[in-house]
């Protein structure tokens, strides 16, 4: 055999294994975290989601980059079942909820999809609450279909459009859509089990990583070639509608509250949050100290706290539907 040849066969060996962990990693961490909600077609589109059914004004609660609902359910929704009804949704595309490769990741494709979901539920303009990434999916919804939004609940959200990619987002930085797969399949996982713990330490900190995280928390759930895709394809179509969204809203008329961090080392608090209540000065913006991005999970009690006081301000409540 010829040394191309033979060179040829350790590579194809190295792929068929890289390929074979990653699709055994996948079915091991959703045998660990099997879905707890249940699912709606909507579009082409299947939508993982739980309801709490409770009386009281209605939460649609939506998660951030390459997070899942699990990140609300950690510790933040038990706090607000007595008082709402609460509804937690995988984005599109993330947890377990489907999405085709080849349907669009933009935040205004992923609201249309959600505003139907909302419909579809019979919920009349519920409280929006929203972290990170999942902050600017529900201003897209309130701006672009505003019979689903009645109040917005922001936790450390992106507001606005930003050119620099947080440094353990860089490799999720993939233009190609057939190398994002490719890279999915091969090095995403491995790659992610490495540096895993060093970049939740980022995106905790200053907080400490909860132990129970990728289990409770849903963590293990990104150790899946479909969520290194999905997660890719959302950082690299944020931008193509927040520029437009930016100069929108000051129109915004309903109630928006928001919880951010001075010290998020994801976003910015003067970037994200002080330039939101220069555009919105009505915004009921509250700042906390010695604490990072993912707030639902290190202080639900403060973020629980603004969304009360958000559905205080909501003129019409949402009421559960019978």
């Amino acid at each position: 055999m010829s040394l191309v040849l033979t060179l040829i066969l350790i590579v194809a060996v190295i792929i068929a294994g890289l390929v074979w962990f990653a699709g055994n990693t996948a079915r091991k961490v959703e045998a660990a975290v099997p879905p707890r909600g249940q699912f709606m077609d909507i579009d082409g589109q299947r939508l993982h989601y739980t309801d709490s059914k409770g009386t009281g004004p209605v939460l649609v609660m939506i998660h951030g980059l390459g997070g899942t609902m699990w990140n609300y359910h950690y510790a933040l929704v038990e706090k607000l079942t007595g008082e709402f009804r609460v509804i937690t949704v995988d984005r599109p595309g993330s947890g377990y909820s489907v999405r085709p490769d080849d349907a669009p990741a933009t935040l205004s494709a992923q609201a249309a999809t959600l505003a139907k979901f909302i419909k579809a539920l019979g919920v009349s303009r519920p409280l929006l609450v929203g972290h990170s990434l999942g902050g600017a999916l529900s201003l897209s919804i309130a701006l672009n279909h505003p019979d689903c939004a009645g109040a917005l609940a922001l936790i450390a959200p992106l507001t606005h459009a930003q050119d620099d990619v947080p440094e353990v987002f860089k490799g999720l930085v993939i233009a190609s859509a057939l190398v994002r797969k490719i890279i999915g399949w091969t090095l995403a996982i491995p790659m992610s089990i490495r540096r895993g713990p060093e970049m939740l330490k980022i995106v905790f900190g200053p907080d400490p990583v909860p132990a129970d995280y990728p289990l409770r928390g849903g963590g293990y759930l990104s150790l899946r070639p479909k969520s290194f895709y999905n997660t890719s394809s959302d950082l690299i179509a944020v931008n193509d509608d927040l520029p437009e969204m930016m100069t929108r809203y000051g129109s915004l008329s309903i109630p928006v509250g928001m919880l951010f961090a001075r010290q998020d080392r994801i976003l910015d608090f003067q970037r994200q949050g002080e330039a939101m209540k220069a555009k919105l000065p009505a915004l009921d913006l509250v700042a906390t100290d010695g604490h990072g991005h993912m707030l639902p999970l290190t202080v639900p009690d403060q973020a629980a706290d603004l969304i009360r006081r958000t559905a205080a301000r909501q003129q019409v409540p949402s009421v559960a539907s019978a």
